[in-house]
């Protein structure tokens, strides 16, 4: 106990100063080599690892940056994955490249062929879709605006990570660098919407929106400036009117058919129906701004009108049309003006329209001031429809949904352990039910629960949560893979009920196969060959050594971990279904020789999660292998026959090396093998209690 405690200690120890910080930003000339013309890195923006992307012409085309510095998100070794990301400068993705990862997975596994592969979907898509990893079937299934990458088989909570990556990485630039980025479809017009109006409903209404600036307020914009007594025309009139404007959003037709003529409205449909994203606004001036300088280019941005929107500018354009209003509307200088509601404009929030007004100073050289005058505007929302989006769930939730009926099943698979290895032992350990009723599980557990559900646990696991806690990081991480976490959470559970048995006799896919293979060596009468109790004791320190030396490589070389966990053939048999290099499968495939001859060699000797579990399995509250006095002395059979040499000489269970394999508990049970049964048994023969009737 003292020394497997000193063990955990260090092993603690160590972890939380192994624990590595995010990388720092790569070099110009580093991040300059991964871009492909036509494009090319132009200036740091930021400390953080933005740039600007240059064109061909050299004009700029967007932002380059990476993901590490700007979303850290921890990846399943518990190191963040590091990504080149390239977007335009309306939130496209131009490209997304692998920088440096430490999956495991992709280290070796299935290599990084798949995760490259991966990334290349983004290409052409916005930042303003809703991008989930994953396959559209079911009700997310025709109608639906997600937009769906295909995610990577066997690999899916490193996909999901990265994807996260991607989108926190870009969505932090386009806040800081973008106009109008928003998520989801904007909203539009409703051309179902028939009421009946005219000026002065509008007006009532509020869909009419007045801006009045007299001479004399204009006058007091400019007062105390160079410019107060440039305006003789405003001075000579006090109450006339240099600002008399309406703005009216006809984007919904039943207020564009109250406002226009016949002629006008019609040639709005027309455009609209050409640009069916744009947001007309009609804007009237009776006063002296006339809203635009004798300057101005129709079909630009206007120059003395301007717009924005939760802080942020809004692109006005002029819609190059010769403008007839109905009867009742106001006369003065007419505009139409058009929005791009892609943009992340919306007309049913409030946004302001400022009105500028212009003074120079001088005669050869003057000086220009300016005053803004705002209004506040926003349409009805019940004019317009705001399409139903498909809400983007959370990773975690994704990841269950994904995988809801695998985890059904695991489920009930459990259940089903859990009551066959508990209430139910000494049924299950019945001689003729616990050989067949254990192969049939163990079956399960190596086609089930290992290569189609992945759930094969790994030491990869506990080494990077421990880095993760120890740099600041969180779990969440292990949300994203919910079968596997599924499993641990038995496996835990476990260690309270049984120790370590749980898992490593029922659940564990590799130990289940290295089960099959004795089984296997015994068909073909191999020769068994068993360490002698010397050597095996000297043998069941390997996992103890194998975790010492995982945790040094952590503190002394992290970069490496990845590649010595490797010592668990776990990945080549379970994870890819021993596609690999050859001699990786040439190491798996030892270990499964050996246990045809030499019962679960890797397990007893070697594995370090098999010592993280005997760590786990201090937390067993009872024992719960029956025993009898006998056990030990003078009886010896279940010391004998025990595989794992588990039980010792004096009847003791030694929980921390016991597999749950049962056969102790058969052996226990049955009165034709337990010796002290058949000792009593053939006792009460010798000595049979002799009757006496008594007569009526």
């Amino acid at each position: 106990m003292g020394r497997r405690l000193a063990l955990l200690s260090f092993f603690v120890f160590c972890m939380l100063f192994s624990g590595r910080a995010a990388g720092a930003p790569l070099s110009r000339e580093a991040l300059a080599n991964l871009i492909v013309p036509p494009y090319a890195l132009g200036e740091q923006l930021n400390e953080n690892g933005v740039w600007t992307l240059l064109n061909s012409g050299g004009t700029q085309a967007g932002y380059a940056f990476e993901t590490g510095p700007l979303a850290p998100l921890p990846g399943f070794s518990g190191a963040p994955i590091n990504m080149l990301v390239l977007i335009d400068r309306e939130g496209r993705f131009l490209d997304v490249r692998l920088i440096a990862h430490n999956e495991p997975i992709f280290v070796s596994g299935l290599g990084e062929a798949p995760l490259r592969a991966f990334l290349e979907q983004y290409r052409g898509h916005s930042i303003r879709e809703a991008l989930v990893v994953g396959t559209p079937y079911g009700e997310a299934g025709g109608g639906s605006s997600l937009v769906y990458l295909d995610g990577v088989t066997k690999a899916t909570a490193s996909v999901r990570i990265a994807h996260e990556t991607i989108l926190a990485a870009t969505l932090a630039v386009a806040r800081e660098k973008m106009q109008g980025v928003t998520s989801g479809p904007p909203v539009h017009p409703d051309p179902s919407v028939d009421a009946k109006l005219d000026w002065t409903t509008l007006v009532e209404r509020g869909l009419a929106r007045h801006l009045k600036v007299t001479n004399a307020k204009l006058d007091e914009a400019f007062a105390g400036t160079k410019w107060a007594d440039d305006d003789p025309e405003a001075a000579a009139d006090p109450e006339g009117l240099f600002l008399d404007l309406w703005v009216v959003d006809i984007g919904p037709p039943a207020i564009a058919r109250a406002l226009l003529s016949k002629e006008s409205f019609a040639d709005l449909q027309r455009l609209l129906r050409v640009s069916p994203d744009d947001e007309p606004v009609l804007v009237i001036d009776a006063g002296r701004h006339g809203l635009v300088s004798a300057d101005f280019v129709r079909n630009t941005a206007p120059d003395r009108l301007s717009a924005a929107q939760d802080g942020l500018p809004v692109a006005l354009r002029d819609a190059d049309m010769m403008v007839e209003t109905g009867p009742g509307v106001p006369h003065g200088t007419t505009m139409i003006l058009r929005i791009d509601r892609r943009l992340g404009f919306d007309p049913t929030r409030d946004w302001i329209l400022s009105a500028q007004a212009v003074r120079a100073h001088g005669m050869l050289k003057p000086e220009m001031g300016s005053a803004q005058f705002l209004i506040t505007l926003k349409a009805d929302p019940a004019f317009f429809v705001r399409p139903e989006t498909s809400s983007v769930r959370p990773p975690w939730q994704a990841a269950i949904v994904d995988r809801k009926w695998d985890l059904a099943a695991l489920g009930i698979l459990l259940a089903g352990v859990f009551g066959a290895v508990g209430p139910g032992m000494h049924q299950l350990a019945a001689p003729t039910v616990l050989r067949p009723a254990r192969l049939a599980l163990l079956a399960v557990v190596v086609g089930f629960v290992g290569w189609w559900g992945q759930g094969q646990l790994s030491i990869v696991t506990p080494l990077a949560a421990l880095r993760t806690i120890s740099s600041g990081g969180n779990l969440a991480v292990l949300l994203y893979d919910p079968f596997s976490l599924m499993v641990w959470g038995a496996a835990i559970l476990g260690f309270v009920l049984w120790g370590r048995g749980l898992f490593c006799g029922w659940l564990c896919p590799f130990g289940a196969m290295q089960e099959f293979a004795h089984h296997a060596g015994r068909l073909l009468r191999l020769p068994q060959w068993n360490p002698s109790p010397i050597w095996d004791r000297r043998l069941k320190a390997g996992p103890w050594l194998s975790l010492a030396g995982l945790v040094a490589v952590t503190f002394f070389a992290p970069e490496k971990t990845e590649i010595a966990a490797e010592i668990e053939p776990f990945k080549t048999a379970v994870t890819t279904f021993f596609h690999r290099e050859w001699y990786y499968v040439a190491y798996a495939a030892f270990w499964l020789f050996l246990a045809a001859v030499t019962f679960k060699g890797f397990c007893r000797y070697i594995c370090p999660l098999g010592a993280i579990m005997a760590l786990g399995g201090l937390l067993r509250t009872r024992n719960w292998i029956p025993r009898r006095l006998e056990c030990g002395s003078p009886c010896q059979l279940c010391h004998v026959r025990c595989p794992y040499g588990a039980i010792r000489k004096t009847g003791r269970v030694a929980y921390s090396e016991c597999f749950q394999c049962l056969d102790c508990v058969t052996i226990h049970d049955d009165a034709t093998q337990c010796v002290p049964r058949v000792l009593a048994h053939r006792k009460r023969a010798a000595n049979p209690v002799t009757r006496v009737e008594i007569p009526a």
